[in-house]
């Protein structure tokens, strides 16, 4: 009973949200959508709001959109929660192979755009300091399942670094793209003067052809949210669009790709009267999703803000930074408190040895702390359970702060998680 009651929720998820934003498409955008909104009651997890209680919901809770969206921009973030709650089926064109088969099964918690601990797999062969993402053998990110048993891959015998990667959490995605490139270069010359080397990811933006500072991403390999939509389309749910038109091989096997790769390239078509595809349309919920709430800071929070301070943490994990210009007037000119500074640092030991972009194997972005008491577990593979232990595996730049933090007293060290726990 227990688990029929959870399918009726989930499937109350993509009734709610269709029957509010259906109306609002064009006819061949709203049969894709249709196709898209198949219920698969088993395989959707009952933490996606439906959409009319995703508009309601307050600024202080997860899930929220942006303050300030006009009636059209509110309509757009609508339509993207439906499509972001939708589950892909052979129709849509999921697969051949692919990680999971909606945007939310991966980024459900605690809200629709939260993140989860659902792992992805990525390998390489290193071979004297030199890494190899073995992309002929379908490298470096595994799609751990298929449409098909036949064209399952598998980790291959020539990997010899292999790493794990929690979904990170989309909240405030907007903010972060508004923030202008310069004002994240600005942050690599202020890093020198404090003993720190984290430099920019310049990366070509598939959306514009333009180099640009990268931001999304553990290796900050993706500079715009619509990149962001599209590369995940296409890598974790294997559905090819006009940024990512190429399918993968199961484990580079051509054949395989040929025998079960049964939809026309690109999968994801364009409605010619919206001029969207539905990485579009999934962009703009991500864009205009409102960051995670902050609690009300108890003295021992204020406490922890100002050991934060005093530990070097903020070093990197900069407090805030601001939005430019945007034609979005939700988005324009806007604090955005992310604890981070997007850029790439050498972690030591802590890095996943997997060479991405333009980062080495040692080298991750900042991430960023917004939201942070609901993101366990912690770090890029999960392997933290709690706070504590993810500022105590810090290694390479951070080793100086990550000491400084274990030389605090036991109160200290709780007024510090405290307030972590609270941005």
């Amino acid at each position: 009973m227990r688990a029929l009651s959870r399918s009726l929720v989930a499937f109350g998820v993509i009734a709610v949200a269709a029957a509010i934003v259906l109306p609002t498409l064009s006819a061949p955008l709203r049969k894709q959508t249709r196709i898209r909104a198949e219920p698969r009651l088993q395989s959707l997890r009952p933490l996606a709001k439906p959409a009319s209680q995703a508009l309601l919901l307050p600024e202080t809770q997860f899930g929220a959109p942006l303050p300030g969206l006009t009636p059209e921009q509110t309509t757009a973030f609508m339509t993207g929660l439906n499509a972001f709650v939708a589950l892909e089926n052979g129709a849509s064109g999921l697969g051949p192979i692919f990680n999971n088969r909606s945007c939310v099964s991966c980024h459900g918690q605690p809200a629709v755009g939260g993140g989860s601990g659902i792992r992805v797999t990525r390998f390489g062969q290193t071979s004297n300091g030199v890494f190899n993402d073995l992309e002929t053998l379908g490298g470096s990110l595994l799609q751990q399942n298929a449409i098909d048993p036949l064209a399952r891959e598998i980790v291959p015998a020539q990997a010899t670094t292999v790493a794990l990667r929690q979904s990170t959490p989309v909240f405030g995605l907007g903010l972060i793209e508004a923030i202008p490139d310069e004002t994240i270069l600005a942050n690599a010359e202020e890093q020198q003067s404090l003993g720190l080397n984290g430099v920019p990811s310049l990366v070509t933006d598939v959306v514009s052809g333009n180099t640009r500072v990268g931001r999304f991403g553990w290796k900050a390999q993706l500079a715009t949210v619509l990149a962001f939509s599209g590369d995940a389309y296409l890598n974790e749910m294997g559905i090819t669009n006009r940024l990512f038109p190429q399918e993968n091989a199961p484990n580079g096997n051509a054949a395989l790709l040929a025998q079960f790769d049964r939809v026309r390239d690109p999968e994801d078509r364009v409605d010619p009267l919206s001029g969207k595809g539905v990485i579009d349309v999934a962009a703009d919920f991500m864009r205009y999703l409102g960051p995670p709430p902050v609690v009300q800071f108890t003295p021992s929070a204020l406490q922890g803000r100002t050991l934060f301070e005093q530990t070097g943490c903020a070093g990197c994990h900069k407090p805030q930074m601001m939005t430019g210009p945007n034609s979005v007037q939700a988005l324009s000119f806007k604090e955005v408190n992310l604890y981070s500074d997007l850029l790439l640092h050498d972690m030591g030991g802590l890095g996943d040895g997997i060479v991405q972009g333009t980062a080495g194997a040692r080298e991750m972005k900042t991430a960023p702390l917004w939201g942070l008491r609901a993101s366990a577990p912690y770090l890029h593979d999960g392997r933290a359970l709690s706070v504590d232990q993810a500022i105590q595996a810090h290694d390479g730049e951070a080793l100086a702060s990550r000491n400084r933090y274990r030389a605090l007293n036991a109160t200290q060290r709780q007024q510090l998680l405290d307030f972590l726990n609270s941005i």
